[in-house]
């Protein structure tokens, strides 16, 4: 992406005014994310990593540390931009609209606005029809997931679980969640639709929307406790539009086999013999993302 003044210029597409981009082409941005696997990477070596193991785009993050969690350091940033071609993702403390600001002047591709890190407000999310980069936000139910759209949210997160603990559960819990409640919509009359809306706390024309649809307005990955093909085939099949791989898949013997393998799983969720073959051999790579007790203790500890 260029700039010239207040002309932008995106893939030989010219946009006239870099601060009112419209929302369809924000949507439109993370479309081409659809099918694939964002890698989160904390150093350049992951970053090559995972770009040359098929990643669609990149999460930056600096590794875990006690105290408050904020927006990576912008020289890291920098950094991986120079070390890779592929789309940079950063994340922003949730209502923290100068953080996003930084990072939109930086440079990055796509913003997640993420409960991961701390709050920096409390009660508001941040206003995202204010920027030209398309915003990431986490939901668990479809209420949420179209109270964030409605704020201008580009792609959904559907979050499990955040301790980095391997465990899918309550991901799957999540994911089920809203595509159960898009299930319940779809089968209503038109009638209905007005009493639902109030009932999950969702703005009634983005849900009669998605019931037109039959799907949420925009893509829907999902995140929390994916390490293994298995785990990205299974949310895949449940009707994700692409998973979030976190920095944890690193902690192994051979990352780039395991990050590959989740990402061929990610194509081919379906063909149970690519399944087979992206997940042989995976035993010693995935032994340290076990869910273990030492690893409970520590993440209750709030350990890394």
């Amino acid at each position: 992406m260029a700039e010239d003044g207040a002309v932008t210029v995106y893939n030989n597409c010219v946009i006239t005014d870099a601060k009112t981009n419209p929302f369809s082409l924000k949507a439109g941005l993370t479309q081409m994310l659809r099918g694939g696997a964002i890698v989160e990477v904390t150093n350049a070596e992951q970053a090559k990593i995972a770009e040359e193991a098929g990643a669609c785009c990149l999460l930056v993050s600096e590794p875990l540390h006690r105290g408050i969690s904020r927006m990576p350091d912008l020289s890291l940033i920098k950094e991986i931009k120079r070390t890779v071609s592929i789309p940079i993702m950063a994340r922003t403390r949730v209502g923290h609209f100068v953080e996003a600001q930084i990072l939109e002047a930086i440079g990055v591709d796509y913003i997640d606005e993420s409960e991961a890190l701390a709050l920096a407000d409390e009660e508001n999310f941040i206003n995202k029809h204010n920027f030209r980069c398309p915003f990431v936000c986490g939901c668990q139910n479809l209420g949420e997931a179209l109270r964030r759209v409605r704020e201008g949210a580009a792609m959904m997160r559907t979050q499990g679980d955040l301790s980095r603990s391997g465990n899918i559960a309550k991901t799957v819990k999540n994911v089920r969640a809203v595509m159960g409640e898009m299930r319940i919509l779809n089968n209503m009359d038109e009638d209905e639709v007005f009493a639902f809306s109030k009932k999950i706390a969702a703005p009634y024309d983005l849900l009669a929307q998605t019931k037109q649809m039959g799907r949420l307005p925009v893509v829907q990955f999902a995140a929390g406790g994916i390490v293994t093909p298995a785990d990205a085939a299974l949310l895949m099949q449940l009707g994700c539009d692409g998973v979030f791989v976190g920095s944890e898949i690193f902690e192994c013997s051979d990352p780039y086999k395991r990050v590959r393998g989740i990402i061929q799983a990610v194509r081919h969720y379906t063909d149970p013999h690519v399944l087979v073959e992206t997940s042989c051999g995976l035993e010693d790579t995935v032994a340290g993302l076990n869910l273990g007790e030492d690893r409970i203790e520590q993440f209750e500890h709030g350990g890394v």
